[in-house]
């Protein structure tokens, strides 16, 4: 038995510190308060920041604050701040044109209303899927999740967690989602085969949640006047849909929608070119504490990776392994912590997949069911963290509090469940 010595447990501890700064500041003050609205998130993640780098050892302060910049500043953060900045113009302008409204008086029309919930889940996952992203499908969706809420009198939250939960449908299982191609090239294994095991796990979890929700979709209520469907007003959403699930950068996506928005809007009268361009900038400043949140989760998470923090979970959380289900757990436990420091499934499998090929190799663990365990853990952990990337953009599009719609994360949290009881029972058994 491997044992940390006091000093490397207290390096770890005080390395991981800032999350705990985090996580009082936010989730411990707001449930004393019993309002998640008394401590705003930026100022929590402000806190934690600037405590990161004061306890950064080492360093002088400027070179301090240049690591928590490179964090904040990557090329994949940066990227991500794109997408947010599009999202947010091409919601808008989609909104102010009255997209939401036709397409949401589309769907009211054409699906009964005990089948919206199901529905939505099912659109989710069928998008997700196609396109291989989870942050692709919650824009797509989440502006018509919101308005379908606003007209039956649903809860936006278990709209918008409808939604969240379908988009890490695809983004475990698509052939091109990034956790999926960095899970198997890890692992050393095909795509095809990781799509097989991984669906023998998330399948049964899958089909629990659409029966739930069509069990909850039996009480609900369409609305007694639906307005007429403007059809030319759901084009930018259709081509949106069209263009993501052939392949197309989301960008290059979200550029479509704009600008689509703009000519419809222009024509039909809803705007001029200067309603447009205003309707863009208010859409990217809704954007703010979504990316202000982003960079200083980033820069955050960056001097926890210096300080040791990562290392020190690796290396506390494979000290006790016994046996091939023993591996499995720390291999599902390590790439879920990781998931938590880092707040990116990606970087997480990134981070712990060379581990995680060690441990499975030295316990005989299959390769095909090591990179699902990492994939879905780290994909059930990305659903339900209040800030993680997706969360966030559900959460600003549908303008609701991120730990609002937690409670309603059920396939986040089936197909953690179904992932852990593969390990303890064994199955499938061919892989395990």
């Amino acid at each position: 038995m491997h044992y940390l010595c006091p000093t490397i447990m207290k390096k770890g501890l005080i390395a991981l510190s800032p999350l705990a700064v985090f996580i009082v500041l936010y989730l411990v003050t707001s449930i004393i308060a019993r309002d998640f609205y008394k401590v705003p998130i930026t100022v929590a993640f402000l806190a934690a920041s600037v405590y990161a780098v004061i306890i950064t050892g080492g360093l002088p302060l400027q070179k301090r604050i240049d690591t928590f910049s490179r964090g904040a500043g990557t090329g994949q953060m940066m990227l991500m701040l794109w997408i947010f900045v599009l999202a947010g113009a091409f919601a808008h302008t989609a909104k102010t044109m009255g997209a939401i409204d036709a397409t949401v008086n589309l769907t009211l029309t054409l699906l009964p209303s005990n089948m919206l919930l199901p529905g939505l889940f099912i659109a989710a996952c069928f998008v997700s899927l196609s396109i291989g992203t989870s942050v692709g499908t919650i824009v797509a969706l989440t502006p018509i999740a919101a308005g379908i809420s606003a007209q039956t009198g649903m809860s936006t939250e278990l709209m918008t967690a409808v939604v969240v939960g379908g988009s890490f449908f695809g983004d475990n299982l698509s052939f091109i989602s990034d956790t999926t191609i960095i899970a198997t090239s890890t692992q050393g294994c095909r795509l095809s085969d990781k799509f097989r095991v991984n669906s023998f796990i998330v399948m049964p979890a899958a089909m629990l949640i659409l029966v739930i929700y069509l069990f909850m979709g039996l009480g609900m209520q369409s609305p007694q006047h639906v307005g007429e469907v403007q059809y030319v007003k759901v084009i930018p959403y259709l081509v949106v849909l069209l263009t993501a699930v052939l392949g197309m950068n989301v960008m290059a996506v979200l550029t479509v929608g704009i600008v689509l928005t703009g000519i419809i809007g222009i024509v039909d009268g809803s705007f001029d070119v200067f309603g447009w361009f205003g309707a863009m900038g208010t859409g990217i400043t809704a954007m703010g504490e979504l990316i202000i949140i982003t960079m200083m989760a980033g820069g955050l998470l960056e001097l926890i990776k210096y300080n040791g923090g990562i290392d020190f979970i690796i290396s506390t959380m494979t000290r006790h392994i016994r046996g091939k289900r023993g591996a499995e757990l720390s291999i599902g436990a390590l790439v879920s912590f990781v998931n938590i420091c880092t707040a990116n499934n990606t970087v997480a499998i990134l981070t712990v997949g060379s581990i995680a090929k060690q441990i499975g190799d030295k316990y005989g663990v299959d390769n095909r069911k090591c990179a699902s365990i990492l994939d879905t853990f780290s994909c059930m952990m990305q659903g339900i963290i209040p800030y993680g990337a997706q969360m966030l953009m559900a959460a600003g599009l549908a303008q609701v509090n991120p730990i609002g719609i937690i409670p309603y994360l059920y396939y986040p949290l089936a197909i953690g469940v179904a992932a852990t009881l593969s390990i303890l029972f064994r199955y499938p058994r061919r892989y395990s």
